[in-house]
């Protein structure tokens, strides 16, 4: 595989001035429409992870880019020690899509998993009654929630943890949809169980049928909140505006972000009741530019967009067409398992074939951009824009990487 001068140069340069905390495909994207980027060289290739699912609606969606030039021309930031004319709406129309009270807005997913975990303690203390520096966290193995000091001290990823430390306590981590497990683990002072309804990082894990709903049992009968980490899963990605709606779930609290920026500003936000996130009183906590007006104006059309459920849709259809496709693959020798649930889809390729970087590699040589994770697996979470066609065509080039002849 060989990248082109100009490429090449602009890589180069990244290298030499920047903190090398990222492994990027050599790619530089220049342009990108719907489902594509362009390079600076004029390559033209088909995004298949639509920028870890903030990129739900594609890149330069035009409803999206209207919205922030509007308000580009009108106020961008006030911060918190004012009111500006698009934060009650915004509040307002995020609870109700949530089926909730109330809003405390942020930035990016990180800080709004942060944000819930301040929430969860505090409530802990003041609410449920926990001893003063007792409350405690269940959280699932294999979990991402974001790389603060905080997250990554409840974190399984050695990747992400060592050298890090000393680490945050008042966590205590239970295998992955092991009921049994996390039912054991919560006692008088636990505060909250903290899931992702389904693991992207970890390679698109879905939970055994009926764990959302017994972590909603326990978490009821223990008085412990139930916070849903839906900042991948949620806003469309799995065919239901959030992925606890398959067992038909509603969790004390949603943690949310990137596709509620639209993939054009970051805007992340934590959805609960009044009775949780009243706990907060002004100075206890904040943020900049959380709830900003460009911020707000961009997510209010995120809103309204799933209002509609077409991109719901979308997910499920063409979910349905891509898990098809992906399940044949299953047995032949190339590919040893799929998972996923709507537009996203964790595969592990046979490492005979290559680790999951080379094969991302040999897809990007053919145009077409997705992620791998933990050694011989990739991820595909392509725009909820996507058209059946380039996903077919997405779909022919992993199978001609992978050596597969279809009849």
């Amino acid at each position: 595989m060989t990248t082109q001068a100009l490429s090449s140069d602009l890589i180069h340069q990244a290298d030499e001035h920047s903190a090398h905390n990222y492994h990027p495909l050599p790619v530089v994207v220049a342009t990108a429409e719907g489902a594509w980027m362009t390079d600076v060289e004029g390559r033209r290739y088909l995004d298949m992870l639509a920028g870890y699912s903030a990129l739900n609606f594609g890149h330069h969606n035009e409803r999206l880019i209207a919205a922030a030039k509007a308000q580009l021309d009108r106020v961008t930031l006030t911060s918190r020690a004012f009111h500006h004319d698009r934060f009650a709406a915004f509040c307002t129309e995020l609870a109700q899509l949530c089926g909730m009270e109330a809003v405390l807005p942020m930035n990016t997913g990180a800080e709004a998993v942060e944000t819930a975990v301040k929430t969860a303690r505090k409530w802990g203390y003041e609410v449920k009654g926990v001893p003063a520096g007792q409350a405690k966290i269940v959280v699932a193995d294999g979990n991402f929630h974001g790389r603060t000091t905080t997250i990554i001290s409840f974190s399984t990823d050695e990747e992400a943890r060592a050298g890090f430390g000393p680490y945050t306590p008042g966590f205590e981590v239970v295998p992955y949809g092991d009921l049994a497990a996390l039912e054991a683990a919560v006692d008088d002072n636990t505060v909250a169980v903290l899931i992702e309804p389904i693991q992207g990082e970890a390679g698109v894990l879905v939970p055994p049928s009926g764990y959302l709903a017994g972590v909603r049992r326990i978490t009821a009968e223990r008085n412990t909140l139930f916070i849903a980490d839906e900042i991948q899963s949620g806003l469309g990605r799995t065919g239901k505006t959030f992925a606890c709606e398959h067992e038909g779930v509603v969790p004390d609290m949603y943690v949310l972000g990137k596709a509620l920026g639209g993939g054009v500003v970051p805007v992340s936000a934590v959805v609960s009741s009044r009775a949780v996130l009243g706990v907060f009183r002004p100075g206890e906590h904040g943020s900049t530019f959380g709830g900003n007006p460009l911020a707000c104006a961009v997510a209010l059309e995120v809103l309204a967009m799933l209002r509609s459920g077409e991109f719901q849709q979308r997910a499920t259809e063409l979910g349905e067409h891509l898990h098809a496709e992906l399940n044949a693959l299953v047995g032949g020798g190339a590919v040893d398992a799929v998972r996923g649930r709507g537009l996203w889809a964790g595969v592990d390729i046979n490492p005979e074939h290559g680790t999951g970087r080379e094969i991302s590699e040999a897809l990007m040589a053919r145009g077409l951009l997705v992620k791998d994770t933990h050694g011989s697996t990739i991820r595909l979470a392509p725009p909820l824009v996507i058209s059946r066609e380039d996903l077919d065509w997405g779909l022919t080039q992993l199978r001609e990487v992978l050596g597969v002849v279809t009849t």
